[in-house]
Formats: structure tokens, sequence, C-alpha cells
């Protein structure tokens, strides 16, 4: 039987302190503790909640593991800390393969889902071999264990669903993650339009961003849901090769007037959306507001990243995102939290996730917690514009933005690039769409140096998956071919679709065959 029952008592927990690993003894069928720790596993309604408490020692992790027989062969799919990187698959088990939140198995003939609900207090990753399942629960502060007090941790709760016989693997997998986020957070209206950095990479200009904005605006033909234009990295007054991070509070040289340009691009028939590194700045700020992780001189940047736990830096990140939403901007795009707080980007995170050794001002809270806090902040201070998480923490974004930049960048320079992170991450993250935010699988880079011949599929491919859809469309590359295509892209991108499908991601990690609105394509992403 390959469904694997999880939601059912343990057969070990054990914890990791600031000084060891302590196995837990059981007292009852739901309660194990040891030496002051408890951890409190009821189960209910075929979903087992996680409680932690201990008011003595720092708890870093809590390790959970059923003893299971798993068949040899089961292809199972996992998930990202954060943005995929070309590595989201489906493959055999690999015992020591980090799958972060959930995981699902396929056995050619159901798919069956476990995972942690979204928005957990914990950072939680499975791993699964022959003989069973382990989940480990991060609740470190930073890179130390956290001081709880009094207080009891509701770290995750776990969620399973036995799949049913010749269910599709990707319905399977999206009815799964609806099961996993109760309340997705939405865009009203399907999202497109232009974003200048696949081929400005920060070289641009208030007109420069006007002519763009001409551009999109004349190629979008909806009325009734016009396209936005995206200023990405370049705009603020600290640019350069060793820093891009804040103030906020006005742009630089090329950018004299941020309020008049919103206002000039919703003239121009577009709505104006903004990109920011909100946790990075190069103000004067009181020492005590800057974040000691104790890697910080491997960070490749000028400025201070902020430590959200400190009282007054979530007010003047508050402050920083209400201001480009007064300005008229409709999208506020933030950028590098995670590498921020962690020193790390995803890829690179695996079990260990941040270094050990360093803490959070507040030692009383986990990251997730205050990774939370820190999303929440940015999303009431938004009002009513629309936010995109770029290098956010999915699980902990879902439910709080409204869209969510699901893999790693693709390109204008490099065609590579775009085949790997971007059809990889549309493909294996769109069962996300629409049960956890508006999945993004990142921009089309109109570029002279990217084959039109490859890059038209790519342009296809997103403009009628459902997704999100932005293009970077540099002016000298842009003839009457790609205006065509660009504005029939843009005509299906601004409309309601059926979310598109990769009918080979069982056999590929570069899904070629899709169902896209009920019609079958086939994309040759590999010869010109």
């Amino acid at each position: 039987m390959s469904f694997l029952s999880i939601c059912q008592t343990p057969d070990k927990i054990s914890v990791e302190t600031d000084i060891n690993w302590i196995d837990l003894d059981r007292s009852n069928t739901n309660e194990w503790d040891k030496s002051g720790i408890e951890v409190h596993v009821p189960i209910q309604n075929k979903e087992m909640r996680i409680f932690l408490s201990s008011q003595s020692d720092g708890i870093k992790r809590i390790m959970i593991r059923w003893n299971r027989a798993v068949s040899s062969q089961l292809q199972i799919l996992g998930d990202h800390w954060e943005r995929g990187y070309g590595d989201l698959e489906w493959r055999g088990i690999v015992p020591e393969r980090i799958l972060p939140w959930y995981f699902l198995t396929y056995d050619h003939t159901s798919t069956h889902g476990y995972g942690v609900k979204t928005g957990p207090n914990s950072l939680c990753f499975w791993q699964i071999d022959s003989s069973g399942v382990s989940l480990c629960l991060d609740v470190r502060n930073g890179g130390k264990g956290v001081q709880l007090g009094h207080r009891q941790l509701h770290a995750a709760s776990i969620v399973e669903r036995r799949g049913r016989e010749s269910e599709k693997p990707f319905v399977a997998v999206q009815r799964f993650c609806q099961l996993l986020c109760e309340s997705p957070r939405l865009p009203k209206v399907p999202i497109y339009g232009g974003n200048n950095w696949y081929y400005a990479y920060g070289n641009s200009s208030h007109d420069e961003i006007l002519d763009d904005t001409k551009l999109i605006a004349s190629l979008a033909s909806n009325a009734d849901n016009r396209p936005f234009m995206v200023i990405d990295d370049g705009w603020q007054i600290c640019h350069s090769k060793a820093c891009n991070g804040g103030p906020w509070f006005k742009g630089n040289y090329k950018f004299p007037d941020m309020e008049k340009l919103a206002t000039q691009i919703k003239e121009i028939g577009a709505r104006p959306g903004i990109w920011m590194r909100p946790m990075l700045t190069t103000e004067s700020i009181p020492s005590s507001w800057i974040l000691q992780n104790q890697n910080k001189q491997q960070f490749s940047f000028d400025g201070q990243v902020m430590d959200p736990s400190v009282e007054g830096v979530l007010e003047f990140i508050f402050n920083d995102v209400r201001r480009l939403s007064n300005w008229g901007y409709e999208l506020i795009k933030h950028d590098f939290s995670t590498y921020d707080i962690f020193g790390r980007w995803g890829f690179e995170m695996g079990e260990q996730i941040t270094h050990e050794g360093w803490s959070f001002s507040n030692p009383m809270k986990t990251t997730a917690e205050i990774i939370l806090e820190l999303y929440q902040t940015i999303r009431v201070a938004a009002g009513e514009s629309l936010v995109i998480g770029c290098n956010t923490i999915s699980h902990l974004a879902a439910g709080i933005m409204d869209i969510q930049r699901t893999g790693d960048d693709t390109s204008g320079k490099e065609w590579e690039r775009t085949r790997k992170y971007g059809i990889n991450t549309l493909a294996f993250r769109m069962p996300q769409h629409k049960t956890f935010y508006a999945v993004d699988a990142d921009c089309v880079g109109i570029t002279k140096e990217i084959p039109w011949s490859l890059n038209s599929k790519w342009l296809d491919l997103l403009s009628r998956s459902g997704t999100p859809l932005f293009i970077s469309a540099d002016p000298d590359a842009v003839g009457k071919e790609q205006k065509r295509a660009i504005k029939n892209a843009f005509e299906w991108a601004s409309r309601p679709l059926t979310i598109g499908e990769p009918l080979d991601w069982l056999n590929t990690t570069c899904p070629v065959k899709w169902s896209l609105n009920g019609e079958r394509a086939s994309f040759d992403w590999f010869n010109q």
C-alpha cells in the first residue's frame, strides 16, 4: 500500500537544544516530554498539530519520525524553501534529499500528499527513505535555539491527502495545495505588463520608463484590465554594484520625481509598479537596528541589513512601503529579504537553512514568526496595492502576498538560464497558482541577445498559462514581428484562462508538452 498515513502517533520525537539532541519519552498517545521539554501532537479531523514548550533550554529543532515501509517504485515531488532553481522534479527515493514544506508520492496509480499547512511558526522539511518518513521543524531564532519562556509554540500543522485512483498527478497536487492554504490572497484580475530589468539591468531613467510604458500600453487592447509597467532596481538613490538598498524616500538624478512618474504612467494608460529591497539601507540608523548575523562579512553589498525583531524597524519598513503606495504605485515588488536575513540563497540553504551561532535581537520568537511579521507589515503598509514577493519564503508568503516570484531570475542575456529556471518553476509550482497566490515564473527578456525563435515560445507559453506575464522589451529588439506576438500575448494574459498543465512533468525537469486553455501544445526549447 503506497499511502504512508502520517497523521498518526509518531514512532519517535527528538528535540535539539543549544547543547545536544534529546530523545523524548512518550507519556501518552499525544504527549512527549523529557528534561522540562514538552511536545504535544494532538490529532483531530485528520490534522496533526505540533506544540512545543520549554521554559529553560533554547530549542533549535524538533525531529519527528514515522516508521513506514516505503515502496522503492514511488516517484516523489517536493517544494523549495523560497524560489525554485531549475531543480524541482519527480524522482525516486533519495534519503538525503531535502523536501521543504511538503511532498507528494506517485505510484503510477494514485498521487498522495503530505505536508505542513502554510503560515507555520517554524521552517519545515521532510525526508523519505526506504524505512520511513522524517519531519524536521526548525524553530531556531536565527542560528540559536529559541527562548520560549512560559509560552507554548504552535510550530506547525500537518495534513495529508489520499489520492484517488487514476486521478491525474497534476490535479492531485492542486487539490493538496488547496488543503495547505485555507485563505490564499489573489489579484482580482489577471496580471500582465512590462518590467524593465531584463534589458536595462538597472540602467534606466524617468524618460526611458515612459517610453517603455508607451510601448506596453499601445500593445494592450483590453480596456477593462490595463497592463502594469514595473520600475525595477535602479531608481533609488543608492544604486551601484556595491549597494542596491535604501533609502526609499526619493529617486536618484535619473528619476527626479517618483510620484510624478507614477501619475504619468497612469496617464499613458498603464498601471505603475515599483521594486524595492526593504531590509537593506545606507541610511543612518541606530546600531541596535542592525542584524547581527555573524557571517554578514560574506554579504556582497554596502549598507546595513536591519533586524526586523527590533522595536522600530518594522515601523520604518512600514513607512517606506506606505510611501510607495501613496506615490501611486499599484504594485510593490519587494526583494532580497530571505538572503538579507539568512545570508544564503535558497539553493544554498539545505537542511541547515542558515549559519549557526547568530540570533535576532529578540530571542523569544522563532525565525519563522519574525519573518511572518515582516511580511504582514509589508502587506498592511501596501494598502490597496498588490504585493509581489521575490526571494521570499513560499510557505510563509502564502495567504499574505498577492503574487509570488516562484523561480530564480530568467534572463535577457542567456537563453539557457530562462529555459532552466523559468520553465521548471512554471511547471512544478503551477499547482500553487490560485491555491497559494498568483504564480509569477518571471519575465520574458526580449533582447537581441536571446534568439527570438526560442523567446517567442516562452512568451507564448507564459501568456496562455493563466499566470502573470511580464516582459522586458528592449526597444531595439522589438520589430513588427515582436509587436504582433506581444499584442497577441497580452490579449491572452489579460483575461482569465484555464490553468496550464505540464503533461510530461513526470519524466523531465523541462516539460515540452502542455495543455493550455484546453488545447495541447508542444515546445522545442532546445533548437532555434
